[in-house]
């Protein structure tokens, strides 16, 4: 990347005054802490369905709660950290998300926690794009990106870990105790929040300010974006628009943003910035970050249901498949963080969305019969691109970019891959469940009664079980039919790899939209705006 000038992006340097490693690794802990948290509670779902008398469908609440608030504070936490200090937004977040998973814990039935959830939703949403703005204001441009290879540890690590962790945790304690080991977690992170992170200059100033709050736009985003996680985390249970509810939430959202993005484009002091997006180089990383979201979490959810669903496996032991990945991914985390600047960033996020899309093309050769070692080394070989292309988009972000905007970068980066593992996880639910009706069609019409396959069968069958052929017909068909809706949906999920890979291949010369920040340049505060 072409040496930049610190006046391209941000008046002369503030320094913080402790050092800047330790504050990063302050502001980590709770962000790991807090994405931990969501992939550590679907493990544990159906146990908390049966402690709390619940069905699982009801159970599902658990999360969709969660998720709804998470992505309702996300679009607005760069507003809240500039009106009432960035500083004590976080610690705030951070108090609300270990206070709220203490009385998760303690829940005594389901509505309870349903109702903890989502007030702890509403204090984790916070937690990542205040880190991401933290480490942008504390590290210099040269350093951000080994500064986001650590905060990409705990996006990328975290879900990782997760299952392995709460099906251990649940097997061998109970449910409750995956809330209450962030308790000690969370009250390190205040202890060193408190001590070492400070708001830098123009943020205090930025604080000090009361302008009028647009209560309209923070309405209008509260309603229209928790409609539309809604109507992504139900719509495949639901059935989609087959659904009245799922109609109606889906309108009633969209109708809702399109008027939030006129009220706010238009108003003078924005809850979230959207003027921003006419950065080129922006713009493009908002909507990069988007298809990461989905590549990440799709891919972290297709695995694990694939090795539960089709190869018998506990969720324990599908997390212990993903577990190799995340050590790969730290150490690719820290190679990426510490070669950004050393090449065409541009041309290493292409290279980092074609490794990925050729990891996950490879997984399409997964069967019912792929051992332990093959699934473990294949997801290892999936992820090494992954770094590649988070760090580079999350140090770019920033470039061109008046400082005092970094609060409002953070959030709709992260509001952008937050949307994106939604749409993306619910667009992949309903692809398997269509593309496993598809192949099932398909095979059964190979499969007729009287023919001399399925008579062989049936004959095979009842000379195992050393009985007729009558009596053994109804079992032999049963099994037959299983093992048709096993390879059918072994096609969905190889299919659905296939399709991950095809998008990422496609979308990848995108990035060459963006512009590197030009040698010796010299922008003022208020034209970098319009780059």
């Amino acid at each position: 990347m072409p040496s930049t000038p610190t006046s391209v992006n941000e008046p002369p340097h503030w320094k913080p005054s402790h050092n800047p490693w330790l504050i990063a690794l302050t502001v980590t802990l709770a962000t790991f802490m807090e994405v931990l948290d969501t992939s550590i509670a679907n493990v544990a779902l159906p146990h908390i369905a049966g402690s709390v008398g619940a069905s699982q469908e009801e159970a599902t609440w658990v999360l969709t709660s969660y998720l709804v608030a998470s992505a309702v504070i996300l679009p607005i936490s760069g507003w809240l950290s500039n009106r009432f200090g960035r500083k004590r937004f976080y610690m705030t977040c951070v108090v609300m998300f270990t206070a709220c998973s203490v009385l998760c814990g303690f829940a005594p039935s389901l509505p309870f926690l349903i109702f903890a959830r989502i007030l702890q939703g509403l204090g984790g949403g916070g937690l990542a794009p205040s880190e991401q703005a933290i480490l942008a204001d504390t590290f210099p441009i040269e350093k951000r990106g080994q500064a986001f290879a650590l905060y990409g540890v705990a996006v990328v690590i975290a879900p990782a870990i997760g299952p392995t962790l709460g099906g251990w945790i649940t097997d061998n304690y109970n449910w409750h105790w995956i809330f209450f080991i962030n308790l000690p977690i969370g009250l390190l992170s205040l202890f060193f929040t408190n001590r070492m992170v400070e708001d830098p200059p123009e943020l205090q100033e930025r604080t000090k300010r009361r302008d009028p709050v647009d209560f309209t736009g923070l309405i209008s985003v509260a309603i229209g974006v928790g409609l539309l996680e809604f109507t992504l985390d139900k719509g495949q249970e639901k059935d989609w628009f087959g659904s009245r509810e799922i109609q109606t939430t889906a309108i009633l959202a969209l109708c809702t943003l399109i008027f939030f993005v006129f009220w706010e484009w238009n108003h003078k002091d924005p809850v979230v910035d959207l003027k921003l997006l006419k950065n080129r180089n922006f713009g493009t990383a908002v909507f990069l970050q988007l298809i990461l979201g989905m590549v990440l979490f799709g891919s972290t959810v297709l695995i694990p249901q694939y090795l539960q669903g089709l190869l018998g496996y506990t969720a324990e032991n599908a997390g212990k498949v993903l577990s190799p990945a995340g050590l790969v991914m730290m150490v690719f985390m820290a190679v990426a963080g510490r070669t950004l600047g050393k090449s065409d960033p541009r041309l290493t996020v292409m290279l980092g969305y074609l490794a990925v899309a050729a990891g996950l093309y490879n997984l399409t050769r997964l069967d019912l019969y792929s051992s332990f070692g093959t699934v473990t080394w294949w997801r290892m070989l999936q992820v090494i691109g992954l770094p590649f292309i988070f760090i580079p988009i999350s140090t770019l972000n920033y470039v061109g970019v008046p400082r005092d905007k970094s609060n409002q970068i953070s959030s709709l980066s992260n509001f952008a891959r937050n949307i994106g593992g939604s749409a993306g996880t619910a667009l992949l639910t309903t692809f398997l469940a269509r593309s496993a009706q598809v192949h099932s069609t398909a095979l059964a019409a190979n499969v007729t009664a009287g023919s001399y396959a399925v008579t062989a069968y049936i004959q095979q069958f009842a000379g195992a079980a050393h009985t007729s052929f009558g009596a053994a017909q109804p079992l032999a068909l049963a099994q037959m039919y299983q093992q048709l809706n096993a390879q059918a949906n072994m096609l969905a999920y190889k299919n659905a790899f296939a399709l991950l890979a095809c998008v990422l291949v496609i979308l990848s010369p995108l990035v060459w939209i963006m512009r590197l920040p030009p040698k010796n340049a010299k922008i003022e505060p208020e034209q970098m705006g319009a780059h």
